[in-house]
């Protein structure tokens, strides 16, 4: 299939041919949701944590006698049930929310993802970036451009993850030229993973020749 390319003033400079078995792939919601969850879960810090009885401080002393002082009976001062008592059932830190993610599984979701934003007319193929000076207001004016592209009128939408970019090479002038544009998110195409995909509403792909020929060599590899 055949997509147009587009130079940083916004207007096409060529064609280029993508292969079917990376952006021509019917949507597969089971696999990606799996995929996506899992990966999510992954990531998840798991720092909170409360303490049981057994941890929390004081309590070796009975509070008072068993009989005769016409209080409830208590053995510690320890118990979930007293104020700075140790807490049932909160979270601790010792649980595992990992998943296991097949690698097959995790390329095909990607795979999945790409051809389904392509049919959505969600992916925009540009130039590389290697000629920018790291400048804020010369990468503004580039995006601006990029929206008179037809069908991404709303890419500089002022919205967390309006905007995907990804580079078959990601070099310290583009880094510095996006880190204060607040509606884009960078990542070199070797990273890129569904859940990016998937979270931001436009995904543009720098350097499509390069980008296209590592995620062939990558996804698509027996």
């Amino acid at each position: 299939m055949k997509i147009s390319v587009y130079d940083h003033s916004g207007k096409k400079s060529r064609d280029i041919d993508l292969p079917e078995d990376i952006f021509g792939l019917e949507w597969n919601g089971d696999l990606v949701h799996q995929v996506v969850v899992g990966m999510q879960a992954n990531k998840r810090s798991n720092t909170a944590h409360t303490k049981d009885r057994s941890e929390v401080s004081g309590g070796g002393k009975k509070p008072w006698r068993q009989k005769g002082t016409g209080q409830a009976r208590h053995g510690s001062r320890r118990s979930p049930i007293w104020v700075g008592g140790g807490v049932t059932f909160g979270p601790r830190n010792e649980r595992d929310f990992t998943q296991k993610i097949n690698k097959k599984m995790r390329k095909k979701a990607l795979l999945v993802s790409l051809s389904q934003k392509l049919r959505d007319g969600q992916v925009l193929f540009v130039d590389s970036f290697t000629d920018v000076n790291g400048k804020t207001k010369e990468m503004q004016t580039i995006f601006d451009k990029f929206a008179t592209v037809p069908g991404f009128e709303t890419l500089n939408t002022k919205k967390h993850n309006n905007v995907f970019l990804t580079s078959s090479v990601v070099e310290e002038n583009l880094k510095q030229g996006v880190k204060n544009l607040y509606h884009v998110s960078l990542s070199s195409v070797e990273n890129l993973n569904p859940v990016d995909v998937l979270n931001h509403r436009y995904l543009i792909i720098a350097d499509p020749e390069k980008s296209v020929e590592f995620l062939q060599t990558k996804l698509t590899e027996k």
